[in-house]
């Protein structure tokens, strides 16, 4: 049965009202990221392009769309942590995303309180249940397929240090739905978030 498709080729435009790229691949974590400038000024954002990207050592990374705050930063102290973004601190997470200048604290924009790493320097969000301190490992600006450099830097971090919230640890295992992380979708404004009904399990095969 043939199958009525859209196709498109990315450099001559999709033809449709919106990108479906970040839809189709989607949904994603949120790399709600902290940091500090050299000068001990604290940012907080929020990165739709984010993920895990190894176990041992443990390896995250985020991808900043142009030369932004939090690139400036972790580029000038080597560290940041990521802070998990609830469905109960969506709003908060939304606030932290405004485009303002350097010296504004988004934390305080978000009405977020803070509290202090343990290991890196970055302030973490006080409210999320779990923390990832990390030291960057790398900062990869992208390319094309041609070769040719996209205004675009993957940013990868070890993290060093986890705090979780002992609530989310049920017997020893963490508990992903209990946390209610929420997940960037497509189009301007679509999040989804997670709860035990859409949790089914599928064993490797051996």
């Amino acid at each position: 049965m043939h199958r009525l498709t859209h196709f498109y080729e990315p450099r001559l435009g999709h033809g449709l009202p919106h990108d479906p790229f970040n839809a189709i691949v989607g949904p994603r974590p949120i790399g709600w990221i902290s940091s500090c400038a050299a000068d001990g000024t604290a940012n907080l954002a929020p990165y739709s392009f984010f993920n895990a990207f190894n176990y041992t050592p443990p390896i995250i990374g985020f991808a900043s769309l142009e030369e932004k705050d939090t690139l400036r930063n972790v580029r000038a102290t080597g560290e940041f942590v990521w802070n998990l973004a609830t469905r109960q601190l969506a709003e908060a997470m939304n606030a932290s995303s405004a485009s303002v200048p350097p010296e504004v604290d988004e934390f305080a924009l978000a009405a977020l309180d803070s509290l202090p790493s343990r290991l890196v320097d970055a302030p973490r969000v006080a409210l999320s249940p779990v923390h990832f301190e990390c030291r960057v490992s790398q900062i990869v600006q992208l390319q094309s397929a041609l070769g040719e450099a996209v205004n675009t830097w993957l940013v990868l971090g070890e993290v060093v240090a986890v705090h979780i919230d002992a609530a989310l640890l049920p017997g020893g295992v963490y508990d992903t739905a209990a946390a209610q992380p929420i997940l960037r979708g497509g189009g301007p404004a679509d999040y989804f978030s997670i709860g035990k009904e859409q949790l089914f399990r599928m064993k490797r095969p051996r």
